[in-house]
C-alpha cells in the first residue's frame, strides 16, 4: 500500500480524507518540482494533517505562515529539502488589512466581521486569522482576493468601515486573557468538561453542541458523549477556547479533578 492510500485510508474513517487529498496533491507536486506548494489557509486540525503527510515522505519540510507570531489559522508550505538549500524566504500570499469603524455608535466583534467578509462571497479558507484591537480590527487573507476586499468590503453589520491595506508587521502581538480553572466533574464526557470550561450549564453545553457550536480538538463535536482526555483542546463559536491540562484523578466521591486553561 502506498503512503498516499496509508493516509487517506486513516483520515477517511473521520470524513477527512477530501482536505488530506488536496494536501497530498500539494505535497507530491512539491516533491515534482522540486521546489515547493502552498496551501490554503488552514485551521490547527487542518495544519496537524499536514504535519502526518510531511512525517511520511523524508524529502518534504513543512514550513507555515499565518502572517504574524501565535496565528492560529495558517497557510502550509510543503518544501522539498534540497530546494530549501538555495531558496530565500517562500511567498505565501498573505495580504493584511485594517479595518476601522466608529466605536461610539457600533461595536463589532469577530464574528461580524467574518460574516461581512463571506458575505461577499469569499470562502473561509482564503481568510486567515481576524484580530479586534479595541475599534479596530485586522484581517489577514490570501493576495488574490486582496483587490476585491479592499473595493467591496464598505461595511460591517451596519457599521461603515474604512479598509486599508497595511504591511504584515503592522499586525499587533495577539493578546488573549487565559484564565486556570480547577474544578471536579461527575464524568469526562465532552459535555460536562465543556460547561465548566465555559461557566455554563451542562444542559445548555449539550445544546450548543448539537447546534454544532462546539469543537473538539478543531473537529465538529459528534455528541455530547464524546470522552475527554489531556490535552483535549475544545473550542466554542463565540466563546474562545478552552485546554484540557490535567486530569489529576478521582475524589473520594468518584468525581474527576480536572485543570482547565481558559482562553477568551
Amino acid at each position: 500500500m502506498s503512503e498516499r492510500e496509508k493516509i487517506l485510508r486513516y483520515y477517511r474513517a473521520s470524513g477527512d480524507a477530501e482536505l488530506a487529498a488536496r494536501l497530498l496533491d500539494l505535497a507530491e507536486g512539491a516533491l515534482k518540482n522540486r521546489k515547493y506548494k502552498i496551501s490554503e489557509f488552514l485551521d490547527p486540525y487542518g495544519q496537524s494533517i499536514a504535519e502526518t503527510i510531511v512525517a511520511h515522505y523524508d524529502r518534504l519540510k513543512l514550513e507555515t505562515n499565518g502572517g504574524y507570531p501565535g496565528a492560529e489559522r495558517t497557510k502550509a508550505a510543503f518544501v522539498d529539502r534540497d530546494f530549501l538549500d538555495y531558496a530565500g524566504s517562500l511567498d505565501f500570499g498573505l495580504t493584511a488589512f485594517s479595518l476601522q469603524w466608529d466605536s461610539r455608535y457600533y461595536r463589532l466583534s469577530h464574528r461580524d466581521v467574518l460574516g461581512a467578509l463571506m458575505g461577499l462571497g469569499i470562502k473561509r479558507d482564503v481568510l486567515g486569522d481576524i484580530i479586534i484591537v479595541g475599534d479596530r480590527c485586522y484581517v489577514v487573507v490570501d493576495t488574490a482576493i486582496a483587490a476585491y476586499v479592499a473595493k467591496n468590503l464598505i461595511e460591517v453589520g451596519q457599521a461603515p468601515v474604512s479598509v486599508a491595506q497595511v504591511l504584515i508587521t503592522d499586525i499587533p502581538a495577539k493578546e488573549e486573557k487565559v484564565k486556570e480553572i480547577r474544578a471536579t466533574v461527575a464524568s469526562l464526557r465532552l459535555d460536562a468538561v465543556a460547561a465548566s470550561g465555559f461557566g455554563t450549564s451542562r444542559t445548555r453545553m449539550t445544546e450548543d453542541i448539537a447546534a454544532a457550536k462546539v469543537k473538539l480538538n478543531w473537529q465538529e463535536a459528534k455528541s455530547s458523549s464524546q470522552a475527554v482526555k489531556a490535552g483535549d483542546i475544545i473550542s466554542m463559536r463565540g466563546r474562545g477556547r478552552v485546554e484540557v491540562i490535567e486530569i489529576p484523578g478521582q475524589t473520594r466521591k468518584g468525581r474527576y479533578s480536572v485543570l482547565l486553561r481558559r482562553f477568551m
